[in-house]
């Protein structure tokens, strides 16, 4: 099968395309036919070295939709099921930038049903990522949120999910992207400084660091979406970061969501696998609003 992978960290240009052989799931497991595979920030962090490994083969990709075609023993799932699932891990010799991927039964979910692939495979890993880091802060109706990164793929979950559990979402982000975060659900926009103390929470999907931190209340919480990359804690504020779980049950739920049409989908542009390193190109340009899905 065809896989994109680095064997050497750099710009866009490090991406191959290899013939690898097709995975074969063991017990506890699936292989996925895939169908997409949305490219992520992550990627760029293994292709570039951030992770580290030197030396070694890596895969890209965390996201993935298609149809189940062989399964190990143990599983729940039935060859010709059409799911999306995580395929997590920041070092791995292939990702789900492939032809197949293998990854646990309890990782998986059914896929939407009223979106294609392309638009299904922008789903696990940013809305994940979302929902895990609103658990983490465990906000009651009666409070406030701000989101920062809100028109970015994590923040705009975070905020339709948190707008949804009857939190008071503020959204940072640019002016431009008001009519859009207002869609989402966010009840203000700002586009720049916060009022320090002002907001009972700060989910950080841009990564700000103390400067958010700052706009949070005394006593309150803040969430990154960056393994332990967080400020330090001050004034009683609870900070801490999400390292992503794959959560199949919690991914139905959110597959959920989207057949309802309470959660937005956004697909950039698709590419071809073989075209993977224009994508990396691309996404490195910066102003994409959604998520470029690679399709092999």
């Amino acid at each position: 099968m065809r896989a994109a992978v680095v064997t050497t960290f750099g710009g866009p240009e490090v991406v191959r395309i290899v013939e690898s052989e097709v995975p074969e799931p063991a017990a506890g497991q699936v292989r996925i036919k895939v169908a997409a595979a949305a490219l992520n920030p992550v990627d760029v962090g293994v292709r570039t070295g951030v992770f580290g490994g030197a030396g070694q083969q890596f895969g890209l990709g965390w996201d993935v939709a298609g149809t189940v075609d062989a399964t190990g023993a143990g599983s729940a799932w039935n060859v010709g099921d059409e799911v999306v699932a995580l395929d997590y891990g920041m070092l791995k010799p292939l990702g789900t930038h492939a032809e197949y991927v293998v990854v646990p039964t309890d990782a998986v979910a059914l896929a939407p049903k009223t979106v294609d692939a392309v638009a299904a495979a922008t789903l696990p890993l940013n809305a994940l990522a979302a929902v895990q880091a609103l658990d983490l802060l465990e906000l009651t109706p009666d409070q406030s949120l701000l989101v920062t990164g809100a028109a970015g793929a994590v923040g705009g979950y975070a905020v339709q999910l948190a707008a949804r559990r009857g939190i008071s979402v503020t959204a940072l982000a640019r002016a431009e992207d008001e009519e859009f975060v207002r869609s989402l659900g966010a009840a203000r926009l700002v586009t720049g400084a916060v009022g320090a103390g002002s907001v009972d929470a700060v989910l950080d999907a841009a990564v700000l660091g103390e400067a958010a931190l700052e706009w949070v209340r005394d006593g309150g919480g803040y969430a990154g979406v960056i393994p332990r990359a967080y400020p330090a804690p001050v004034r009683g504020v609870r900070v801490g970061a999400i390292e992503v779980r794959a959560d199949g049950a919690r991914l139905a739920e959110l597959v959920r969501l989207v057949d309802e049409g309470a959660l937005t989908l956004r697909v950039a542009e698709a590419y071809a696998l073989e075209d993977a390193p224009k994508a990396h190109a691309r996404l490195a340009e910066g102003g994409v609003r959604g998520r470029l899905v690679l399709v092999p």
